[in-house]
């Protein structure tokens, strides 16, 4: 009996329903590249057993076939519909788990999100990634080392986070840059920067995949966090969260299951006058937290 269905299906239906599959599959037994064979048939397999275990009718397709095409049609340079889709359906994850095999102390890897933007502003140690957007100003500081314990001099450091309402830059229609930079690790594989303390904020739902949510009864919010990129020659790349910890997002559940308890830490709030490390005094209360960064060599990879 197939799942979904009060229908009997019979010996003959389920051998025609097979050999479409082993059909479909073997057109793809001439291509020239292996892996790409090998994914091709897999994909047919399982999108055809899908269908079979659900019964799925014309109708319901012909539903996916305009959510995908509202996702294109919404789909620009600033915005990534399919990227939210598989964030929210826990691919993006997935992908991630599956690609990102656990070494020693490695820093653990989460989503990259749908606003990463290339050419990012640099910033000197110590610099300021905000660029006047509203927010809390937070310190972040750290070391890069690898897996060896070695220190890491020179590493990348990409960095980019929303505003205190919730929104990144090129969410703006006037080209404004803020929320964002890159700076690399000093001589002694130390960073140390200015951002926004992160604040919870709703992916974009105002278009299929919001639709998707609401109809599930699923929240489209994101525990607050502070995105990161670090790359070193000989280094796998990483991509990371910092999180915060005590966010009530955290209980609730991120909306694309981005949360690792590793990359959760403390940030710690400090009164208006407060000498900052950086030998200031701010007019309004700050933050401050430490996230030391592990890398993969590639020969551990």
């Amino acid at each position: 009996m197939t799942t979904g269905t009060s229908t009997e299906i019979t010996a003959e239906q389920t051998a025609r329903e097979q050999a479409l599959v082993d059909e479909v599959a073997a057109s793809f037994e001439k291509a020239a590249n292996p892996r790409l064979k090998q994914l091709l048939q897999s994909l047919v397999r399982h999108l055809h057993a899908y269908v079979r275990e659900v019964c799925l009718t014309q109708d319901e397709w012909e539903t996916a076939i305009r959510f995908l095409t509202d996702a294109g049609h919404i789909t620009d340079d600033k915005r990534q519909e399919f990227i939210l889709l598989s964030d929210v359906l826990g691919i993006s994850m997935q992908t991630i788990a599956v690609s990102n095999e656990a070494v020693g102390d490695a820093t653990e890897a989460t989503v990259f999100g749908p606003f990463f933007v290339e050419d990012a502003p640099h910033i000197e140690q110590g610099g300021d990634i905000g660029g006047g957007a509203p927010g809390t100003p937070c310190w972040v500081e750290g070391t890069v080392r690898d897996t060896m314990g070695t220190p890491l001099p020179g590493a990348r450091i990409e960095v980019w986070e929303a505003d205190d309402e919730g929104l990144y830059d090129v969410q703006h229609s006037d080209g404004r840059v803020y929320g964002r930079a890159h700076l690399y690790s000093d001589d002694q594989a130390r960073f140390r920067f200015w951002a926004l303390q992160p604040t919870p904020y709703p992916i974009p739902h105002d278009g299929p995949v919001g639709a998707l949510l609401a109809a599930v009864g699923r929240s489209p919010m994101r525990a607050a966090h502070l995105h990161f990129m670090v790359t070193r020659p000989g280094h796998r790349t990483l991509v990371t969260h910092l999180f915060v910890e005590g966010d009530p997002q955290l209980e609730t559940g991120d909306s694309v299951f981005g949360v690792k308890e590793s990359l959760v830490k403390r940030f710690e709030p400090q009164k208006a006058g407060t000498p900052t490390p950086d030998g200031h005094a701010l007019e309004g209360p700050w933050s401050r937290t430490k996230f030391d960064i592990v890398l993969v060599p590639e020969r551990q990879s």
